[in-house]
């Protein structure tokens, strides 16, 4: 079972869309997908189709110790993808976070306590790097690191950096970025064009080939509680996630990856 966290501390970045998109792509090669939303705002839930009403059971009741990921986990319209999705309750947990004994393992402590297993579990941190995104970090065998391509994302991406290397100090030695997947790809845009070069510059290979671009099917497929992959296949955000999928599957270990 390999666990990646999707985080950047800054948001409008297309976390969430890129969670819900390669979680999507993922199984629909027949791999055993689970998403976990860790992000209060609740979208990855939303973007699947999932109410707040028929959210029973949550994340927050996961980091609390009020219900195992058995219990959370719940099917979604996309055969071999489940969810752990968020309510509003998650927003408070930082602060009740605090009060618990190895309150940075709450999340990894119940992914171990599993009884079931999935291929490949996600986990859409919040745009922060407060206790939700240490936990999610911590359970994590890595990173997939949303960039858009704009200036200040440069900075962002230096600041995660160091936060992970302060987790694999403390917490997770074995913590690695799995790869970086340049989102808002505008070729017209000279700014973009140098942002990422820039990128690929200093991470080399760790960025991915493939680059999301800007695409109004992407921002449009939430509202429609689908992923974009399943609300227009055809759209290049949809073929972009589609290459990226394939390129992050390259990267899995292949115990992960056999039922693609």
């Amino acid at each position: 079972m390999t666990i990646i966290a999707v985080a950047n501390q800054k948001g409008g970045v297309g976390k969430t869309t890129s969670a819900i998109n390669v979680s999507t792509a993922l199984a629909a090669t027949g791999l055993r997908v689970l998403l976990i939303d860790l992000d209060p705002q609740g979208n990855a839930s939303t973007g699947l189709g999932v109410a707040p009403a028929a959210r029973e059971r949550s994340s927050y009741d996961l980091l609390m110790g009020n219900a195992t990921v058995d219990q959370v986990a719940m099917k979604t319209r996309v055969p071999h993808l489940e969810l752990a999705p968020a309510t509003v309750d998650l927003s408070g947990a930082e602060i009740e976070l605090v009060e618990f004994d190895h309150r940075t393992h709450r999340l990894a402590h119940a992914l171990q306590a599993s009884r079931r297993t999935w291929d490949v579990i996600l986990i859409d941190c919040p745009p922060s790097l407060g206790l939700l995104t240490i936990n999610a970090m911590v359970a994590s065998d890595s990173l997939l690191v949303p960039l858009q391509c704009e200036f200040f994302a440069l900075e962002g991406l230096s600041q995660l950096l160091n936060t992970v290397e302060r987790i694999r100090g403390r917490f997770n030695p074995s913590l690695s970025i799995v790869g970086v997947a340049l989102t808002m790809y505008d070729r017209r845009n000279r700014l973009t064009e140098q942002v990422a070069a820039d990128v690929r510059a200093v991470l080399g290979r760790v960025v991915f080939d493939t680059v999301v671009p800007r695409n109004v099917r992407l921002s449009e497929a939430p509202s429609h509680g689908l992923p974009a992959l399943i609300y227009d296949h055809r759209c290049s955000g949809s073929e972009a996630y589609i290459a990226l999928a394939r390129e992050l599957i390259q990267r899995l270990p292949p115990a992960a990856t056999k039922a693609a």
